[in-house]
Order: C-alpha cells, then structure tokens, then sequence
C-alpha cells in the first residue's frame, strides 16, 4: 500500500496536479504520524490493514468538513473537501451495495447464532474482520440491528 501511494505521488508530481498531490501528502504524513505513534509504544510501523483505517477515517472527516462547508454557505471549500474525498477513495476498496451489506450481514448473524441484539457486537466485529474498508460500519450495524430485532 506504502508502495502505491509513493508511485501514485510521483506520477502526481510529474503532471502537476497540485490537488492530488497536496491529498497525497497528506495521506503521507498521517501514515507516518501513525508510525512515530506505534514508534513510541513498541510496536511495528502500520500494516494495509490500519493505513485503511486512515484512510477510511480521513474521508469520514472530509465528508463531516464538506457538510459544515456547505450548511455555512462555503461551497469552494466544500468543494476541496469531495476533491480530497475523490482521491482518498482511489487507494479504498469499493464499497459494498446495500444488499451486499445486508446478505454479508444476514450470513455472519447465522453463522455466529446471534438471536438478539445482545450479540450485535460480536456480529459487528466479525463484519470488521471480514470486510475492512469495504462497507460503512455505520450503515452495517443499522442493517445488523434491524435484522437481529
């Protein structure tokens, strides 16, 4: 993944494209800030699966910034924010459709035996497990939810 973003930084260099270059950095720097961070616990530097999760908390936080944009009438930045949007996502796996979700969601509530919404978060981690970055948590546990009630 390391490897990826590096060369998709370099090919952004070469043509200019000060936007996805400016979204690649930081990118970068997140990842590396990650690193001091594990760095200074002990640990090793982060795997795929956590630049993942990075990425997958940096649009999250773009989408909230593009929202606020937009509810104070600040539709350049809002604007900005969906361009970073658009180049994070690049390096994201594709999103699961709602019914992908709902039958990933149905096959981990059976296979774990869950009969109530007490073994929601076993069913919860075990969507986690098998599909990192690839559905919206958020949306999963509503599906979950509904389906165990």
């Amino acid at each position: 993944m390391r490897e990826t973003l590096a060369e998709a930084l370099k090919t952004a260099l070469k043509t200019g494209d000060k936007r996805r270059t400016s979204t690649l950095r930081l990118i970068q720097a997140a990842i590396q800030d990650r690193d001091i961070a594990h760095r200074g616990a002990g640990k090793d530097p982060v795997t795929d699966e956590e630049i993942l999760q990075i990425l997958t908390k940096m649009v999250k936080q773009r989408q909230e910034s593009a929202k606020a944009f937009e509810e104070g009438s600040r539709l350049e930045l809002a604007a900005q924010e969906r361009d970073e949007i658009a180049v994070i996502s690049d390096f994201l796996p594709k999103q699961m459709e709602e019914g992908a979700v709902r039958s990933a969601a149905q096959q981990v509530i059976s296979e774990v035996g869950a009969d109530g919404l007490r073994d929601m978060g076993r069913c919860m981690n075990a969507l986690k497990e098998r599909y990192p970055g690839q559905m919206d948590f958020g949306k999963a546990s509503g599906i979950v939810k509904e389906l165990l009630q």
